[in-house]
């Protein structure tokens, strides 16, 4: 258990950086909490926090402001979303770069032992991903390198800026290649949500309007494996407290099709099955994508708990209360076109 530590996170007003913080306050640490969205737009937001909002991480001199005096650092920032943002936005997506390096700057500067650099499935070479119900990605797939155009390639560049502070200045890193992480408190709408929320978000409101069809990027045969949040931030702190310093999957093996993830869906919100509008032009990504877990088992110990099922019942519920409260276009957890 990290404990009594200065720490700082960035990306803090997004949905994972959100959940992490609130862990940490938990086990009693002290937090400076970044973000370059507004306040009115961070998804958790907590008073006993100093709290640095709109600030762009992009800008080595805002790095520095907050390193100062820091025991450790969670990078958990980037410009991302579901597929329909990062197909469409590759050079934003590719601009997360410059936090990731300027941050390790100000980190090799002010002597900071310790970083935690959140990557993504999306760094894993696109020739392994091309079935549907493919074995799981191991750590060691990602090269040669072809990952995702624009934000897989920014993950896998930072990857190796990473490893090469750690190399050449001492900072001990920790990498995680998260797999499609969901759960409550993260956007839904707005062209940022993934599948999950996405699918979430389409059941509830073709519920309240009676409707009969949604619509469906893809064929609905593309398969997936998704983590909840909770795992995750489980997962992610004991990657940073273990001495394992190179990139490991956070993910599930519970691998379904996005056909079978609405089936699980309409079931949880005990909807009339729909009629689906496949929309095969629409951005869906790589055929099929999962993560194997033999190597965190291995290093860490650790294995996710939340059945899918499970951890979509959560989110759905969470979801449908907040859209019965505020309607489906929520400023705060939609906003899309931040830079």
């Amino acid at each position: 258990m990290i404990k009594n530590k200065k720490i700082l996170v960035v990306g803090a007003g997004g949905f994972i950086g959100g959940h992490l913080v609130k862990r940490l306050l938990d086990e009693k640490n002290t937090i400076v909490a970044v973000d370059i969205k507004p306040q009115e737009y961070w998804f958790q937001d907590y008073d006993n926090v100093k709290n640095f909002y709109s600030m762009d991480m992009k800008e080595i001199d805002n790095c520095r402001k907050v390193t100062k005096n820091i025991d450790y650092v969670f990078n958990m920032a980037c410009n991302m979303g579901g597929m329909g943002f990062i197909e469409n936005n590759k050079a934003e997506c590719m601009q997360s770069v410059l936090i990731n390096t300027n941050l390790l700057i100000a980190c090799k500067e002010d002597r900071i032992k310790r970083y935690f650099f959140s990557s993504s499935a999306c760094a894993y070479n696109q020739s392994k991903q091309q079935n549907v119900f493919i074995d799981g990605l191991k750590e060691n797939e990602a090269y040669p390198a072809d990952p995702e155009d624009g934000y897989g390639w920014e993950k896998l560049f930072s990857e190796r800026m990473c490893r090469h502070f750690m190399e050449d200045y001492g900072i001990e890193v920790r990498i995680a290649r998260y797999h499609n992480i969901y759960g409550p408190f993260g956007t839904f709408d707005g062209g940022r949500e993934k599948a999950p929320a996405a699918i979430c978000r389409k059941i509830i409101i073709a519920k309240k309007n009676n409707e009969d069809k949604i619509e469906v990027w893809g064929d609905g045969k593309q398969t997936r494996s998704f983590l909840y949040i909770d795992d995750c931030i489980e997962g992610t702190l004991r990657l940073f407290e273990s001495d394992y310093s190179d990139p490991v999957n956070i993910g599930s093996d519970e691998q379904v099709s996005i056909n079978q993830l609405i089936d699980i869906i309409e079931d949880i919100s005990k909807i009339k099955k729909l009629s689906r509008d496949y929309k095969l032009d629409k951005p869906k990504g790589v055929r099929g994508r999962s993560s194997n877990n033999d190597l965190v088992k291995k290093v860490l110990n650790w294995s996710f708990k939340i059945r899918l099922k499970d951890g979509l019942k959560k989110t759905y519920e969470w979801m449908n209360s907040e859209i019965n409260k505020h309607g489906s276009n929520l400023s705060r957890f939609t906003k899309s076109n931040l830079k």
